[in-house]
């Protein structure tokens, strides 16, 4: 038989595998749960789950300025946690991000460029705790790539962070600034990794196995450590244990500083140190609540700061290596059981971690999702990839991830959704794509075969169904769920739009309720609930799809700062209906201000009357920029 009809035959077989698999791949609904609720732990899944975790993560990476907005150090943990992704799944397509971060911003910049601090050049600034983070993330760079360069900077960093080792005030310790005015957890706890991940990457080292072991039994004595086994923040000016929150991250810190250290010395007394920290955090009256990490601003009366959203995440990362390096099984139960309630309570149909992985919100206080709490997260779903990477995985999602509908009186309205695939593997995969809606609703096509060609895990492979959704004028205010399964032989994937249906406009920015709004977030942040601002060259633009029965509409805005406010019927021409002419630094010139839309109703191609309204910076140089609280409309019909 010739080689191209051995090639037709061997791919038919694969068909018929993956059909065979499919004739009993939708059971009943209470089945299906158990079914779910078996496999969420298995390799190809959480290497998928972890695939879509990481893409919504990059979606949010400014490549001008290669980092993550407004977070300097946050930044070098969320390219750290991408180097962690890319090693477990053999994924490398952000590789490149990397290096562009590396080359664009070793240089010197003066403060408010990139971080509040002036920053000296090759990572470093003031705040020496920074200095490391950086200086762990090129060694995970180093780890993935093997490029000199990266070891290279991480070696000039701890120099750097060296010069602030201080044995003339309590003994010992890395001061956290440069004006020598606190010695902290953290700071000392990234020091250890940082000396004992350059002693075991430097053949024949000696100098940085020294000062590591110094810092870890300096750090075993300062009494930062209290009598439950959990690390407090710091020290007292008089040297004592200074009482304040047990983190997560300094727990994770002193946790994974002494695992590098007990690799480099195979100290049975370091891991047995170790072990007791690990204990700790997850015992009585500790981090965890319910079997789910939590931090104390976790709590649905708090709000964490930007800090506090990444600190679960690097607490997970060390974990990790804890679970890789002792195989224990409680240890390990305890990162599925993490991984497990961030995807099944913390997501949203876009992809979107949040903060409090157990899906907890209030009012006042909702759980929040931007890009800090998805590498956090994301650190929990890395770490459920199994060390050995699986073979294939396949994956899903669908977008718009959450659509709005605007209902007219009557008839349907037409939503286009794509239906996108990726996989990873050596072999040909087929997968049927079967797609449920809510009574009444209707979806083209229903099932359709998704034939994937991966070649490797290197670059995961995809391929795009269009999906047609009609929603009758009947359907009820709220949300409603579409759902596409995905199955192949010995794979399964599911994910959801979330469709919005909604006869009026009026949210909250910053919250959960805006995401459906928000076309295009670009480059906007959000510090906290009730706020969304754009500054320097970012803007945010709202989309609104009004009915097709529309006659008038306008759009009313909280608004402050240095507001340019554009609207457009088709995302493309834009017209500047509001602007802030002088240089406003605060909220002083915060008001209510409406918007007449009724020029740009036109009828879009799913025959509603779409509208788009974007914010920007009026004055894009000073660091202020326009910022919405809230959005309200008025329509007639």
């Amino acid at each position: 038989m010739k080689l191209g009809a051995w090639r037709i035959r061997a791919q038919s077989l694969l068909a018929a595998a993956s059909l065979t698999a499919m004739a009993v791949a939708f059971p009943t609904p209470a089945a299906e749960q158990a079914q779910a609720a078996s496999s969420l732990s298995d390799g190809p899944t959480a290497m998928a789950r972890a695939r879509v975790a990481a893409d919504v993560l990059m979606s949010s990476y400014d490549p001008d300025k290669a980092w993550f907005p407004s977070s300097w150090w946050n930044s070098a943990v969320a390219l750290q946690t991408i180097g962690d992704y890319m090693q477990r799944t053999g994924d490398r397509r952000y590789i490149g991000q990397l290096n562009n971060t590396f080359e664009k911003d070793k240089g010197v910049f003066p403060a408010g460029v990139l971080s509040g601090d002036p920053l000296l050049g090759n990572f470093t600034s003031r705040a020496i705790d920074d200095s490391e983070w950086w200086g762990l993330t090129w060694l995970q760079a180093y780890d993935l790539t093997h490029d000199p360069k990266y070891l290279n900077m991480a070696i000039t960093i701890a120099n750097y962070v060296y010069g602030y080792w201080d044995t003339s005030t309590c003994g010992g310790g890395v001061w956290w600034d440069g004006e020598r005015t606190y010695k902290n957890a953290i700071t000392n706890g990234l020091w250890i990794r940082l000396t004992a991940e350059l002693h075991n990457r430097i053949p024949g080292d000696t100098l940085w196995l020294g000062r590591s072991k110094t810092a870890w039994t300096w750090f075993q004595n300062s009494g930062m450590i209290n009598a439950d086994g959990q690390v407090n923040d710091g020290l007292t000016n008089a040297c004592t244990n200074n009482g304040q929150n047990v983190w997560s991250y300094n727990q994770g810190l002193a946790i994974g500083g002494g695992l590098e250290l007990f690799r480099a010395t195979r100290d049975p007394k370091i891991l047995a140190s170790v072990r007791r920290l690990a204990d700790a955090a997850i015992g009585p009256n500790a981090l965890v609540k319910n079997g789910v990490l939590t931090e104390i601003c976790d709590a649905t009366d708090q709000t964490c700061d930007d800090n506090g959203k990444q600190f679960k995440g690097i607490f997970m990362r060390y974990w990790t290596d804890l679970v890789d390096t002792t195989h224990d099984r409680g240890y390990a139960a305890f990162l599925d059981n993490q991984a497990d309630s961030i995807w099944n309570d913390d997501r949203d149909a876009a992809g979107r971690l949040g903060t409090r992985w157990t899906g907890a919100t209030s009012d006042d206080h909702p759980n929040v999702f931007d890009w800090r709490t998805q590498a956090s997260a994301l650190s929990a779903l890395v770490g459920n990839v199994p060390v050995f990477t699986p073979l294939t995985s396949l994956a899903a999602t669908m977008s718009p991830a959450q659509p709005v509908v605007m209902p007219s009186a009557s008839g349907t309205t037409t939503i286009p959704v794509q239906l996108s695939s990726s996989a990873t593997g050596f072999f040909p995969l087929f997968a049927l794509a079967s797609v449920e809606a809510p009574s009444g609703w209707s979806v083209t096509p229903r099932s359709s075969l998704v034939r994937l060609q991966p070649h490797g895990n290197a670059v995961p492979v995809s391929s795009t169904l269009p999906l047609t959704i009609k929603v009758p004028g009947t359907a009820t205010d709220g949300h409603h769920t579409v759902t596409a399964n995905l199955v192949a032989a010995g794979l399964r994937f599911s994910t959801q739009a979330d469709v919005l249906i909604a006869h009026s406009i009026n949210f909250d920015t910053g919250t959960v309720d805006e995401n459906p709004w928000l076309f295009d977030p670009a480059n906007s942040q959000s510090n906290g609930v009730q706020n969304r601002f754009a500054d320097g060259n970012a803007h945010f633009t709202y989309r609104f799809p009004f009915p097709s029965d529309t006659t008038s509409a306008q759009v009313t805005l909280t608004i402050d700062a240095e507001f340019l406010v554009q609207v457009s019927s088709d995302n493309q021409t834009w017209t500047t209906v509001l602007q802030e002419t002088r240089p406003i630094t605060d909220g002083s010139n915060k008001a209510d201000r409406t918007i007449d839309l009724t020029p740009y109703l036109t009828t879009g191609a799913d025959g509603s009357k779409p509208v788009y309204l974007k914010v920007s910076d009026s004055f894009p140089n000073d660091g202020w920029g326009g910022r919405v609280y809230h959005v309200t409309a008025n329509i007639v019909e």
